[in-house]
């Protein structure tokens, strides 16, 4: 059963990439070779392990030469996909889940926010005596397309100070690095359990528009008081602090 939601989950990932647009003209790989000579230092200082994802290409572009010792792998054994075959089965089908929920978040913030946001995980993942171990990554937009799509994506890893709590499953969190804000980033388990009423949804719809309460109160034939009271439900159902949050994660839920 878990091969075959990991076979639908991955499916959807990669037509969520095919979805990117991206104009060929305007990718210019000398920026990746600039990046490639700076993360091959910040490997070297920090011991971590350093890759850049191509969204336009879906597949690595770089791996730090160090991706494999990190976990105690010598140079030979590492190939495209080493440190996926190495992630505990459970936490990789999270992972990829993630990455789904992050695709559509970043299609609903503005472009000039997109690199601004670090999605951290916990996870577990087998070293070279094939003992699981936990590893902080670090996932980022490095670059972003002028028409939004997001193309390189960097990914930093290390070994987690937490070793104790080695049966603990995935942790994560998203996190804006400019504002030391994290953002809410709903689990698998509990996104069915939200439910908006037709009028929230047509509420939070005009807020997304860019709409006050006053012009959606008069557009929906309502009272002031009764558009806050909808937006207040809104934030609590959703568990946000305003309403910014709640139409990027509505949106990303696919509730309005």
């Amino acid at each position: 059963m878990q091969e075959e939601e990991l076979t639908s989950i991955n499916e959807t990932y990669f037509q969520l990439l095919e979805q990117q647009v991206f104009d060929t003209d305007t990718l210019d790989y000398t920026i990746l070779d600039h990046h490639k000579q700076i993360l091959e230092r910040l490997a070297k200082i920090g011991n971590s392990a350093v890759s850049v994802f191509d969204l336009y290409k879906k597949q690595h572009v770089f791996h730090s030469f160090n991706i494999g010792t990190i976990l105690g792998f010598e140079d030979r054994e590492v190939g495209e996909r080493f440190l996926d075959s190495k992630i505990h089965p459970t936490d990789y089908t999270t992972l990829v889940r993630n990455g789904i929920r992050l695709l559509k978040f970043f299609e609903n913030i503005p472009i000039n926010e997109k690199a601004d946001y670090k999605l951290i995980c916990e996870f577990r993942i087998l070293n070279s005596d094939n003992n699981y171990i936990r590893v902080i990554e670090q996932h980022q937009a490095l670059e972003v397309t002028s028409n939004g799509s997001l193309w390189l994506a960097l990914s930093i890893l290390d070994l987690s100070p937490n070793q104790k709590n080695i049966n603990e499953g995935l942790t994560y969190e998203l996190l804006n690095f400019r504002t030391g804000k994290i953002i809410p980033f709903i689990k698998a388990n509990e996104e069915t359990n939200i439910i908006l009423t037709k009028r929230e949804k047509e509420v939070l719809k005009l807020v997304k528009a860019g709409f006050l309460s006053k012009e959606i109160s008069d557009k929906l034939i309502i009272s002031l008081h009764t558009v806050n009271t909808h937006r207040q439900r809104v934030l609590e159902k959703l568990g946000v602090a305003n309403s910014m949050e709640a139409v990027m994660l509505a949106s990303r839920l696919g509730l309005i």
